[in-house]
């Protein structure tokens, strides 16, 4: 029924009935409102706004659903009385799904309204794909294939296949700073032209034949790089006999003198910084003090992704711990850690299986009770084990978990670090053990943050070709890689 319905059936009705007006605007109003619920009904799908569905959904099952007014504000749910079901769960989950929103479970009968995200499965689902992916091996020579697909697609999933050209510059260098037991020195390595990743290299005082080195990739915690635990954590394995790196991620840090904090969550920051990552392990396994057979990454949060990735691409890399990172059922919450389609190689894959790729070399897995590392112990931790028993070396992955902590790399977190790069990387633990035999990392000095930085303190120092804007970033890099 349309319009031209219902105005002939009121011209009759005022035509031949000789009603009158107050009848009129009754039989108007009744004839309008039954058009509105048909144009709703036929052209819209019996559609409801989303906050009256929600209010019915608490009142129906006798909840609460916290939300926004922005969330649900013109939001429209088509077939809303039809979602319903014997459950609340089901019905939020029919109700939401098609708006590309869902619902956090606060505790019992408390739901809060959140966007959907895609890197957050539920912990069930989460194991059940790791599951079905363990099907397509079942022992070393069927893993190893298994790895053999995936590790190329890793690269073309980057666009990393081929690397770009390595500009042909040296790093940019600061003078070194003497500390005790350690020194400091910061370091811009450029990766492409114009476009350099920063960090800083911390050294053992005395350097006596070859030594290992960590790449120690920043997560997402304020005050970067520059915190006084990631200088902390550094400085302490420069003072027990290895190298330390610290760096930016991109658009984070000193990157930010060329580039926008928003700039950090888009797709192609996964690539920048994998590809900054791949120039700093060229560039200190070129060092003349370097034990190649000695090479580790650890990086928390972010940079726990980072590491996991790393360690998947590139074989230089001898030991991995990953720290409040890996989960089957979360993939990170930035793009710089899932925006490329990584876990799409090979049929799907991933960050517990890419962790596995880094057997049968020592990896260490620290775990918390506070975030998507919570039950890595009941899983994910079994899984890994199973993948080094491939190679019978199931006591070279471990799991350090700390139910009672938070998402940091606290000082417990760093103990587990030290213990574990003593065991494999037989650094000396006595340099920086107390009387009592703990570790002392009192002796460490904690630098202002100008003092890491290469390029100055209001980037005065950076060099005149630099790349300025993500928009000028991404026409380099496809041009680059296009060649």
């Amino acid at each position: 029924m349309d319009m031209n319905y219902w105005n002939k059936l009121l011209h009759l009705a005022q035509s031949r009935l000789r009603i009158s007006g107050f009848w009129l605007g009754i039989l108007s109003l009744f004839l309008s409102n039954n058009l509105i619920a048909q144009t709703q009904n036929t052209d819209n799908q019996y559609r409801k706004p989303l906050l009256q569905v929600l209010k019915d959904v608490e009142t129906r099952f006798n909840v609460k659903i916290k939300y926004a007014d922005p969330q649900v504000k013109d939001k429209w749910v088509n077939y809303a009385d039809w979602r319903f079901r014997g459950n609340v769960d089901e019905t939020l989950a029919n109700i939401l799904t098609p708006l590309d929103m869902k619902v956090n479970k606060e505790k019992p009968g408390l739901y809060k309204l959140k966007e959907y995200e895609y890197y957050r499965w539920e912990v069930q689902d989460g194991w059940n794909y790791l599951d079905s992916l363990a099907t397509k091996y079942t022992d070393q020579a069927s893993w190893e294939k298994r790895k053999a697909q995936i590790r190329p697609e890793l690269y073309k999933a980057l666009l990393l296949d081929p690397l770009p050209a390595q500009p042909n510059s040296k790093p940019i260098i600061t003078p070194k700073r003497v500390m005790d037991g350690y020194t400091v020195e910061n370091i811009a390595i450029e990766i492409l032209p114009g476009v350099w990743i920063n960090g800083s290299l911390y050294k053992p005082l005395n350097v006596k034949g070859k030594v290992p080195v960590i790449l120690s990739p920043d997560g997402h915690w304020e005050k970067q790089r520059y915190r006084a635990d990631c200088q902390i954590r550094c400085a302490t394995i420069a003072r027990m006999g290895a190298m330390a790196f610290s760096y930016d991620l991109f658009a984070w840090g000193e990157s930010q003198l060329q580039f926008k904090y928003e700039d950090h969550r888009r797709s192609l920051a996964q690539t920048i910084q994998t590809l900054g990552g791949i120039r700093i392990l060229d560039y200190v396994s070129a060092l003349k003090e370097t034990d190649k057979n000695r090479i580790g990454i650890s990086g928390g949060s972010g940079g726990g992704s980072h590491t996991v990735l790393m360690a998947a691409m590139d074989n230089r890399i001898k030991l991995s711990a990953p720290v409040v990172a890996m989960s089957s059922y979360f993939y990170g919450g930035c793009p710089c850690e899932s925006g490329m389609p990584i876990h799409q190689c090979a049929g799907g894959t991933d960050n517990v299986e890419l962790a596995a790729m880094a057997a049968p070399h020592p990896q260490l897995i620290v775990s918390d009770g506070s975030d998507w590392t919570a039950h890595t112990p009941q899983h994910d931790f079994p899984y890994l084990q199973k993948m080094y028993g491939y190679y019978g070396v199931k006591d070279k992955v471990e799991n350090v978990h700390l139910p009672e902590e938070k998402h940091d790399f606290g000082i417990n977190k760093r103990i587990a670090l030290y213990d574990f790069l003593i065991k494999y990387f037989k650094l000396n633990g006595n340099a920086v053990n107390d009387k009592s035999g703990r570790y002392d990392e009192s002796k460490v000095t904690i630098e202002k943050e100008n003092a890491l930085y290469v390029f100055g303190d209001k980037g005065e120092k950076l060099p005149k070709n630099a790349v300025m804007g993500f928009e000028n970033l991404e026409k380099l890099f496809y041009s680059t890689t296009s060649k």
